[in-house]
């Protein structure tokens, strides 16, 4: 059976065009991934979404998405697809128990985060991941309104995320591994001329602590240059170490950039490949936000339905 619309990936991207294809009767079929629900699954309480006053949890609204989704009649495939054929259209899909061919394809495989990988880091209970540990200072920055925190990274997003929040935190201590910065010469110096902002260098971040009390109180740092060992208090760790995005699938078959992230013509979400679409962080290092995410999404149903037209096959 030929599907019209396959979509890989169940976060805001994913579940957005999943609802525009559904409701424009293009029965689409979505493969969910091993992480059903994307980055948000991870991300507590979301407070910056339309249409939710009070805020809501990220599994939460996850939750809501799915279930409109479903309600106009998509099909859920679980799984992870582990291989593609995208030499022309019907593409093919190839997940451990099904083989989907489909005459259009929705990549919204979004992008991780990177991680230090040191004790704490992980979600709560195992970490305090959630509870003062955040890969994302749009995000979670409100939740440290007067507070004290550190942003861990050298380049242009460590940079970034620490002026962010010089906006609402009382202080910003950035650590980083060495003196010299990957940061670009421009971000760096607003960082240094920022008063709320001070540089812990030739530190390596070797664990979060406060895991008893169910959130960080501070953070044990090691010298890179000596033996030395100490403790730094803190109220939040954002780790910003880059992201990297989920397209491994993809390689030497659809364009990409030296980081790995999808190439789309300049305002559509159309890849390099006719009837292929990229929605979501898989193609946006910029904003990388559940909000443009699902913008983003709506944009692949629409132009993967007009394609679709195009072809005379809807």
């Amino acid at each position: 059976m030929e599907e019209n619309v396959a979509i890989i990936g169940s976060g805001p991207a994913g579940l957005t065009a999943a609802i525009y294809a559904a409701r424009a009767n293009l029965k689409p079929v979505l493969v969910e991934g091993m992480q059903p629900g994307g980055q948000l699954m991870i991300t507590t309480d979301v407070e910056n979404y339309p249409g939710f006053p009070e805020g809501i949890l990220g599994p939460e609204v996850m939750d809501l998405f799915r279930k409109q989704a479903e309600r106009f009649g998509t099909r859920f495939v679980w799984g992870e697809v582990t291989k593609v054929d995208l030499s022309g259209s019907p593409f093919t899909l190839y997940t451990e128990d099904e083989e989907i061919r489909s005459r259009t394809l929705i990549i919204a495989t979004g992008a991780s985060a990177k991680w230090l990988g040191v004790k704490g880091e992980s979600l709560w209970p195992e970490g305090l991941g959630g509870r003062g540990v955040s890969a994302c200072a749009t995000c979670d920055g409100f939740f440290f309104k007067d507070q004290d925190v550190m942003v861990v990274g050298g380049g242009d997003t460590a940079m970034e995320e620490a002026n962010y929040l010089t906006r609402m935190c009382r202080s910003v201590a950035v650590v980083h591994r060495r003196e010299a910065f990957r940061a670009s010469r421009i971000m760096l110096d607003r960082a240094r001329s920022n008063p709320k902002i001070r540089f812990i260098l030739n530190a390596a971040l070797d664990e979060i602590l406060g895991i008893e009390t169910g959130k960080v109180t501070a953070v044990r740092l090691r010298s890179t240059v000596d033996d030395r060992v100490w403790e730094e208090r803190t109220d939040g760790v954002f780790v910003a170490i880059g992201h990297k995005p989920n397209s491994d699938l993809f390689k030497g078959i659809l364009d990409m950039d030296e980081q790995g992230y999808l190439v789309v013509k300049p305002g559509t979400t159309c890849t390099n490949v006719e009837g292929v679409f990229a929605a979501g962080d898989i193609a946006d290092k910029t904003y990388r936000q559940a909000v443009t995410a699902a913008g983003l999404g709506c944009m692949a149903a629409l132009e993967a339905e007009r394609w679709l037209e195009a072809q005379g096959s809807h």
